[in-house]
């Protein structure tokens, strides 16, 4: 009877220690590479320390890239996803809107990206966040521009968060100077908002 228990705690073990972490890619712009800060400043890293800190075993890639366009994404997703992916977080479009490109293009871009990605894994879960462009833009461009992320996550049944700011963006004392990236308060929120996201996925 002791053997027997002393080789289901082995069997246990085993299996605690040589299953993987799942792996979560962030893909995105500056954003998500936490401009003006240090990487483990970023949502990303801080979503994967508190993660692993209620339990969760998870291992975060950062793979933001400042000035990253939909265009620029689709060009390096191959490249990416030569790691293993079981969650995958897709955060761009925001240069594509404040530049003012076409957005048929951009929703293109961004459903090319999520099957290169269906088409290499699967079973990996997608994760859509939202943006939107200031009002400047144009009312009909802006509203056109909010639409393609719950028109995307509906097409491919991914995850939507609607707004990746949400809380940060627009509020002065939790963004940097240029009043576009969050500072440290700022990500801390967008990892906490985003971070309940993701470990409903886990």
């Amino acid at each position: 009877m002791v053997g027997k228990s002393i080789f289901l705690i082995v069997v246990a073990a085993f299996f605690q220690f040589s299953t993987p972490p799942q792996s979560i890619l962030f893909f995105g712009d500056s954003l998500t590479a936490g401009y003006g800060l240090s990487p483990e400043m970023a949502f990303p890293s801080l979503i994967e320390k508190q993660l692993n800190k209620n339990g969760v075993s998870v291992k975060v890639t950062n793979a933001g890239l400042s000035g990253e366009t939909s265009a620029g994404g689709l060009a390096r997703i191959d490249w990416v996803l030569r790691q293993r992916v079981d969650i995958f977080v897709l955060e761009l479009g925001a240069n594509d809107g404040l530049r003012g490109l076409p957005l048929s293009q951009t929703k293109t871009n961004l459903q090319g990206i999520i099957d290169k990605v269906r088409a290499k894994y699967p079973n990996a879960k997608i994760v859509l966040t939202g943006m939107l462009v200031p009002p400047n833009m144009g009312k009909q461009y802006s509203a056109e521009f909010k639409n393609i992320y719950p028109e995307l996550a509906k097409k491919n049944k991914a995850i939507l968060m609607p707004f990746l700011l949400e809380g940060v963006g627009g509020i002065e004392k939790l963004n940097q100077a240029d009043g576009i990236h969050p500072n440290a308060e700022g990500h801390k929120i967008i990892g906490i908002n985003l971070g309940a996201v993701l470990s409903k996925l886990i």
